[in-house]
């Protein structure tokens, strides 16, 4: 029968045929397509792939991997359909941890998970920022492991268990309040470091007053009477005074800060007057050894007075009596050189007061200085009121 298949029948055997390779390779298809989900670095995503192995299915993905990267399963595990494959690019961290600089590589997504990489020390440490956060991309991730401080206080001392990286926090999490003027014996800003000894001085507040003083100025006064060039202090200075209240801080027996309650002034200062001569003098006289004049002139000098003052002095007795020892104004009674009134006041130098010149002229020099400092002091007057 079968040599006598009719054309017809060799046309459905070839087609049947072809029907079963068919059939049979899109069954080999459907085996090799499969559908991955792919997480990277927590990002999934759905890869549709003929990849064999994890490795084919990355490279599907276009996921480029490195020695230090994490994928799971590896990359040469075989893929199927409805796996999950995740990967963890590997990155170099920056850590500061307890004051050393380290970097590290780590595929942690966390900071929580990057800490916890770093071994059982750390598991307890402060970290910069909260764990939770993702990994920073730029600067260090600082890191400050337990530690045990001590704190002497108050007449205590006070043992700080802690994880926080400065002294200054490390006080405010047990609460330790300080006053503005309090002293440590560390910066408060230094790193908590364990064993670390920190000293408390309290501040203290004291009051007290003080006496304090102000200094005086220096004026200077014009006046004709006397001299171009002579000085007379007319009036002496004298510093001002008050009492100032005040509180201070001290710490550990020094004062450190004051602040002034009040300041009552007990006496204002008064200025130092000072006398400048403006006036001009007549010349220096030619005198005669042995004469009134030359008499007059060394005792003049003796008194500490020059050339000047000897100048408005020959001129003041020139106008009294012309100099002359026996000079009387009998409408006054005035007598002698200097014209003492009465004339017997003068014998307080000797009882020749009537013809002696030098006890007259002792005289007269006694009553310019105890008048008027100076014989242009008493010249000046004399020119203002024709009598001195």
């Amino acid at each position: 029968m079968s040599s006598s298949r009719t054309p017809h029948v060799r046309r459905l055997v070839a087609h049947a045929t072809v029907l079963a390779l068919v059939t049979a390779g899109t069954g080999a298809f459907a085996t090799l397509h499969k559908s991955v989900e792919v997480d990277v670095n927590g990002t999934p995503r759905q890869v549709s792939t003929f990849g064999r192995t994890v490795g084919d299915v990355l490279v599907a993905a276009g996921v480029q991997v490195s020695d230090r990267d994490l994928v799971v399963p590896a990359v040469s595990t075989p893929a199927a359909s409805g796996d999950e494959i995740v990967v963890r690019h590997a990155r170099e961290l920056e850590l500061l941890v307890d004051g050393e600089s380290r970097t590290v590589w780590t595929t942690a997504l966390t900071v929580g998970d990057a800490v916890e990489a770093l071994g059982e020390r750390a598991r307890d440490a402060h970290v910069s920022v909260s764990r939770s956060a993702t990994l920073p991309r730029a600067g260090a991730l600082v890191v400050t492991t337990r530690k045990t401080m001590t704190v002497s206080v108050d007449g205590q001392e006070v043992e700080l268990d802690t994880n926080l990286p400065t002294v200054r926090e490390a006080l405010l999490e047990v609460g330790l309040v300080l006053g503005e003027d309090d002293a440590l014996s560390v910066p408060l800003d230094s790193p908590a470091e364990d064993g670390l000894e920190i000293e408390v001085t309290r501040a203290e507040v004291v009051a007290g007053t003080v006496t304090e003083t102000t200094d005086f100025e220096e004026r200077e006064v014009e006046d004709a009477s006397y001299a171009k060039g002579t000085r007379i202090v007319q009036q002496q200075g004298q510093v001002g005074v008050r009492e100032v209240t005040y509180t201070a801080t001290v710490v550990d027996g020094k004062e450190v800060g004051r602040t002034v309650l009040a300041s009552v002034i007990v006496s204002e200062p008064q200025d130092r007057i000072v006398l400048v001569g403006t006036m001009k003098v007549p010349d220096v006289p030619k005198v005669k050894p042995g004469t009134a004049k030359a008499i007059a002139k060394d005792l003049a000098a003796d008194k500490g007075w020059g050339d000047d003052e000897f100048k408005c002095l020959v001129a003041l007795w020139q106008k009294e009596s012309g100099w002359r020892v026996d000079a009387h104004n009998k409408s006054s009674g005035a007598y002698g050189i200097p014209q003492a009134l009465p004339g017997k006041k003068m014998a307080k130098y000797g009882d020749d007061w009537r013809t002696n010149p030098e006890t007259q002229i002792k005289w007269g020099l006694a009553y310019i200085k105890g008048r008027y400092t100076t014989p242009c002091g008493a010249w000046g007057h004399f020119l203002r009121k024709n009598w001195y």
